[in-house]
């Protein structure tokens, strides 16, 4: 059994250390398509019909303009038709300019309504579409907001019997409206547009939960976190690498590693390429959690999506080897971030020895239930191996230690 365990060990070493690549961080390329590409792409999507439309429409404004020209040559005037002016511009004019109207810019979210409901119960006729976005662009107050959802819930409804468009809007309002939410302060109908199902026509997806996830942050709101994610999944809506930083951050600065060892064996599951930033946060938590266990195993799944360590992944790996009392182990995988990093970044591997020196410890054993003295005693000493061994190994290791033996009292 201590055989198998050794080669375990072994094992998990050559893993860690693997792929001592030229830089620790991978940067992401990205490639532009053509402007030609873009434009051939979008003529096949053109219809047949359209395309030969307006092919003729403008061989007949050609001959039309070439004709007149000729007439007017023989009456010796000059004369340039304005309908070969005027066609072109039409073809790119927009509804979206009517909000920047001055007086457009004047009226209230109440004024906006009142003009929709008219519309639809008096005229019978559908709105602009700049008006409903017009609405949720001056959204301040709760109240705002429930004006904004009783006429999302009847415009449903006009299009439903009097379009015939059984089709609810697209995901992009549904992210605005939920930003107008967040921003007023109503999250109780946040959450409602949440709903796969609701009455008001709204199509969520993951970016509207973003919104009411970074509420959650900026207010340390563990339970309005807890209850986006439940309906995040009731609502079936896909998981981003974008949901992990924020989850993975809430739980970090709210100390509550029960529910980032939930969620993030939930993103691992449902196939969600977690960025470096999020593995970086979740091992430095188990590690100062001391769950040597779940440390291993998310530097297990760290290795298969993004093969290189960053400075905070490597120190908890080297914390992980302490924690096992494995002086040497730690002290090898510093010296490949060390020896990996650029000339002028070295300095942050000092840093980052430095704090595990003097905060780490004191983290640590905080989280020990029996025998404090002995496991406090054990820890200083596989440290001062670790410190004591890089310079043999070609990494500066000027690091106080006066923390780690000054507080040998208060760590016991």
């Amino acid at each position: 059994m201590q055989a198998i365990g050794v080669a375990s060990k072994s094992r998990r070493l050559a893993r860690v250390l693997k792929n001592p690549s030229a830089s620790l961080f991978s940067s992401a390329k990205r490639v532009n398509s053509s402007q030609q590409e873009l434009a051939i792409e979008n003529a096949d999507y053109l219809p047949l019909r359209r395309r030969f439309h307006s092919a003729a429409l403008l061989s007949a404004n050609i001959h039309r303009s070439c004709s007149q020209l000729e007439l007017n040559h023989k009456r010796n005037v000059i004369q340039i038709p304005s309908s070969s002016i005027v066609m072109p511009t039409r073809l790119f004019s927009s509804e979206a300019h009517d909000i920047g109207d001055d007086a457009a810019d004047a009226e209230t979210v109440k004024a906006v309504y009142d003009k929709i409901l008219n519309a639809i119960v008096e005229r019978r006729t559908a709105p602009p579409n700049a008006w409903l976005w017009s609405i949720v662009a001056r959204c301040s107050s709760h109240e705002d907001i429930k004006l904004l959802f009783n006429i999302l819930q009847k415009l449903r409804t006009f299009r439903l019997s009097n379009l015939r468009i059984p089709d609810d809007f697209n995901s992009a309002l549904c992210r605005e409206v939920t930003k107008a939410c967040v921003r007023a302060g109503a999250i109780d109908f946040g959450k409602k547009a949440l709903w796969k199902h609701n009455l008001f026509g709204l199509t969520p997806d993951i970016g509207s939960a973003h919104h009411l996830l970074l509420y959650a942050k900026q207010h340390n709101d563990v339970k309005l976190m807890v209850e986006v994610m439940k309906l995040v999944k009731k609502n079936d809506l896909a998981l981003q690498p974008g949901t992990a930083d924020i989850v993975f951050s809430i739980c970090y600065s709210t100390d509550r590693w029960d529910l980032i060892s939930k969620y993030g064996k939930r993103f691992v599951k449902s196939g969600v390429s977690l960025r470096q930033t999020s593995f970086d946060l979740w091992m430095e938590f188990a590690a100062r959690k001391a769950d040597v266990e779940s440390l291993w195993e998310i530097e297990k799944w760290r290795s298969e999506a993004t093969k290189k360590h960053s400075l905070s992944t490597g120190f908890s790996c080297a914390k992980g080897f302490l924690l096992e009392h494995r002086p040497e182990s730690a002290a090898a995988i510093i010296q490949v971030l060390y020896q990996t990093l650029p000339e002028a970044r070295r300095p942050t591997v000092m840093v980052e020895l430095q704090k595990l020196v003097s905060e780490w410890p004191l983290e640590v054993i905080k989280q020990q239930k029996e025998d404090r003295k002995a496991f406090a005693a054990a820890l200083q000493n596989d440290i001062s191996a670790l410190i004591n061994a890089l310079p043999s190994l070609g990494v500066e290791a000027n690091v106080s230690m006066e923390d780690l033996t000054g507080k040998e009292a208060v760590l016991s």
